[in-house]
């Protein structure tokens, strides 16, 4: 759509601009990537031009469906596709200062956009992952969720406490503050440059992971790779084979500490971690350009 004043809208524009903000969070937690995330609300657009005003009783209520929807059958018609992927999958980085879509701030995970939990949400079945952010992080009641996902309160009810319990069993519960992760991230890049191994072993918890995105395109680990060992010599090998030619950026990824790695050429990978503050629990790493051409 062309920007256009508020004043100059129509009705049906003013209207999914107002909402917009939530779509595009509902869209972009679901989906893991900005360009399906915009395909979808462009879908919505779409419907939404086309449906006179005068049917619709609530306005957010239509769109929402419609945006959810939407994103279930294109979970659905991804999974395969998903399933085959060359390599671990990660979502596509958010980088500040480009406006994070928010949440709704009373939920309880209303700013988790992290890599760990996007990460988490794919091990979930579509209508999981919908039920689940629709209640937990966008803040719906059960007869709001049942009435999206066309399903009883109570099949919402157990799909939403099957999301929660496997949210709560993979995902780490830290609460590092941004100052520690810097911080941490710091003497990470400090370790590798300086290629000192036992500095890189003591940043590391026992059971950190290393994962990489290259989705065939690029040169990436095709597996995770776990335990300080193997990490710090993946650290080291990747800064003397590749990343000491490149200009580290620390940035904001999915609102938490991270680095953008740019060459000539642009932008080449984008990392995230996962900390206590203390210890390195996860590196994130996307290295598949599919990803990097928003930045």
């Amino acid at each position: 759509m062309n920007a256009t004043t508020p004043s100059s809208m129509d009705p049906h524009t003013a209207v999914f601009q107002q909402h917009r903000p939530r779509l595009a969070g509902i869209a972009y937690r679901m989906l893991g990537t900005r360009a399906d995330a915009d395909d979808v609300l462009q879908d919505a657009w779409l419907r939404w031009q086309a449906t006179p005003l005068e049917r619709v009783h609530t306005a957010e209520a239509w769109l929402v469906t419609s945006v959810t929807r939407l994103c279930v059958d294109r979970l659905r018609a991804a999974r395969t596709e998903r399933e085959a992927y060359d390599g671990p999958w990660l979502p596509e980085p958010w980088i500040a200062p480009e406006a994070v879509p928010p949440a709704d701030t009373r939920a309880e995970l209303a700013s988790d956009l992290s890599v760990a939990l996007l990460v988490v949400l794919e091990s979930l079945t579509p209508d999981e992952r919908a039920a689940f952010l629709l209640h937990d992080v966008f803040d719906s009641d059960y007869p709001e969720v049942a009435s999206v996902l066309g399903k009883s309160e109570a099949a919402c009810r157990q799909l939403v406490h099957r999301a929660r319990t496997q949210v709560r069993q993979r995902k780490a519960r830290f609460t590092a503050t941004p100052e520690a992760s810097r911080a941490l991230i710091e003497r990470f890049v400090q370790g590798m440059r300086t290629q000192d191994h036992a500095a890189l072993l003591a940043l590391f918890a026992e059971d950190a992971q290393w994962i990489a995105d290259g989705g065939g395109k690029v040169r990436a680990a095709n597996k995770v790779l776990s335990g300080p060992r193997a990490l710090t010599r993946l650290a080291v090998a990747v800064w003397r084979t590749y990343l000491q030619n490149h200009q580290i950026e620390p940035v904001q990824v999915n609102g938490a500490p991270g680095l953008l790695l740019r060459d000539a050429g642009g932008v080449r990978s984008v990392m995230a971690f996962e900390t206590d503050g203390v210890r390195i629990h996860a590196v994130y790493s996307v290295l598949n350009p599919d990803k990097l051409r928003g930045l």
